[in-house]
């Protein structure tokens, strides 16, 4: 008796555990992606711009209410310095605790980002804020998340062969994109990469000779959909995610390039890519925001920890499954 109680407690537990969900939040060619582990800790990367009356974080606010996210966010990562990307915290923070800032570390361009990177520093002064480098571990329950680059460095490359790694790509002139810190976020079978805007020389640095991540079920497109290096192609994601914007990214060479990623079933975007056209562009049931000026609508991943999955467009309540390999 004790053995078939015991036997229906695991049953019980398995078929309530909750999934992983993931929110692609549109802030119209920037970044923000909200994670929600099952065990309810969150994980926000990137924080999209600031002003717009407050667009990017009213969308934030959204995306964690469908969570059932509290006035908390656990972790921020902030892949790298640009407005698109790190504006968008001095609003966050009117609106939301934070636990742990994480980025890779100061401002090494300032350029066109210097307003918005003060703005910053200046909110770091009052959080707890780390500095990551590659192979640290951000702490969240129910997760695997281990950083693979930052500051222009990257993990050891380990693994098999990347038989994609040639031609190198040419070396791109962005310092703070190639300081991007990445992620490789784990549960059970399903895995999902997130390289922030980093660039084709240092995803191939990433990935050759050697491939240190092995194959991801989900691969969240670097530098909103721009062109990336073939080396990625050894990920075999099942499914890209790209936050591009109507005219920022998804550029009809990067679009074809990771619709061409040997293994894809689908690319999900979040927004229509004028300059792609009909030709590069996925299927309009797969893209959040087919017009411009766009709706505001976000895409959503559900994982399961045996490598099965669910998307869910927004605007057109459109959902497909992917069962687990």
């Amino acid at each position: 008796m004790r053995t078939l109680l015991a036997g229906l407690a695991l049953f019980a537990a398995a078929a309530f555990a909750k999934p992983l969900e993931i929110y692609f939040i549109d802030v119209e060619g920037g970044k923000s992606t909200l994670i929600v582990s099952p065990s309810g800790q969150t994980l926000l990367i990137d924080t999209g711009y600031t002003g717009f009356s407050g667009r990017d974080v009213d969308r934030i606010a959204t995306a964690a209410k469908l969570a059932h996210v509290g006035k908390k966010i656990d972790f921020v990562l902030i892949t790298h310095h640009h407005a698109d990307h790190e504006g968008g915290v001095p609003n966050l923070l009117e609106r939301f605790q934070v636990g742990t800032f994480f980025d890779p570390g100061p401002n090494v361009d300032p350029g066109a980002d210097q307003r918005t990177n003060k703005a910053y520093e200046a909110a770091m002064a009052k959080q707890n804020r780390k500095v990551v480098k590659p192979g640290d571990v951000i702490p969240i329950k129910g997760l695997s998340v281990k950083v693979v680059t930052a500051n222009g460095a990257h993990i050891a490359s380990s693994g098999a062969a990347n038989s994609f790694c040639s031609p190198a790509p040419a070396k791109e002139d962005i310092p703070e994109n190639a300081r991007s810190a990445g992620v490789l976020i784990e549960m059970g079978k399903f895995r999902y990469a997130d390289f922030g805007d980093l660039t084709a020389d240092k995803e191939q640095d990433l990935l050759c000779p050697n491939n240190p991540l092995g194959e991801v079920t989900v691969y969240q497109s670097a530098h909103h959909g721009a062109e990336s290096a073939k080396a990625i192609y050894a990920l075999h994601p099942r499914v890209t995610v790209v936050d591009n914007g109507a005219r920022k990214g998804g550029t009809p060479n990067g679009l074809q390039l990771l619709k061409a990623s040997p293994g894809l079933e689908d690319m999900w975007q979040m927004h229509f890519s004028v300059a792609g056209g009909k030709e590069a562009n996925t299927p309009d049931s797969m893209i959040a925001n087919v017009d411009d000026p766009c709706e505001g609508k976000y895409l959503k991943l559900t994982a399961e920890s045996n490598g099965g999955f669910t998307m869910f467009n927004s605007r057109n309540k459109y959902t497909k499954t992917y069962a687990p390999k």
